[in-house]
């Protein structure tokens, strides 16, 4: 236990400039990714009218997310700074802690760049699926679920994830989602 404190005292040592996320503060950085999860998944459901189909498929995308979210958790977030620590902005390193072993916080930007790709189709099956649904079947309903997935996936989740979480943290420079936006800065 000795250990585990020094350790921490260390990393927020390291990291002094940054301040630790309260659970509220966690929950905002995650709410667009649930919302994405949420929003796609409800267009399978409405786009195949509610069919058992339709839920099946909507439970199968929203436990992708799930899994998803843990994958990040075991395979990238072991390589991060803010493992283990309170300064990460969506808590998934301190989940990361419990479960995985600290990893070799070189190998972040290696890690990041091939586990990443695991969740990119949480952004496209429901465009893809839904676009196929809507040309088959147009539906007011399914149109607004659409248009709400991708302004929440592609405007609110990386506008917050960028303002909000990625701009307090320390490995910016080395990420290779922030890095291209700190060089052009």
């Amino acid at each position: 236990m000795q250990n585990e404190n020094a350790s921490s005292e260390q990393n927020c040592s390291k990291h002094n400039s940054i301040k630790d996320y309260s659970h509220l503060q966690e929950a905002i950085d995650n709410l667009p990714y649930l919302l994405m999860m949420t929003l796609g998944a409800w267009i399978f459901i409405e786009g195949m009218q509610r069919s058992t189909w339709g839920w099946i498929i909507a439970a199968g995308y929203f436990s992708y997310g799930i899994v998803g979210a843990f994958w990040i958790i075991v395979f990238v977030c072991p390589y991060c700074n803010f493992y283990g620590t309170r300064l990460c902005p969506c808590g998934y390193g301190q989940i990361s802690a419990k479960i995985v072993p600290r990893g070799n916080e070189e190998c972040f930007t290696e890690k990041f760049r091939k586990h990443i790709p695991v969740i990119v189709p949480l952004w496209f099956l429901p465009l893809l699926g839904g676009g196929y649904l809507i040309w088959r079947d147009f539906s007011w309903v399914l149109l607004l679920l659409l248009l709400a997935f991708c302004l929440n996936s592609f405007v609110v989740l990386p506008l917050v994830s960028r303002a909000y979480g990625c701009a307090h943290c320390s490995q910016k420079e080395t990420c290779p989602w922030m890095k291209k936006k700190v060089q052009r800065v």
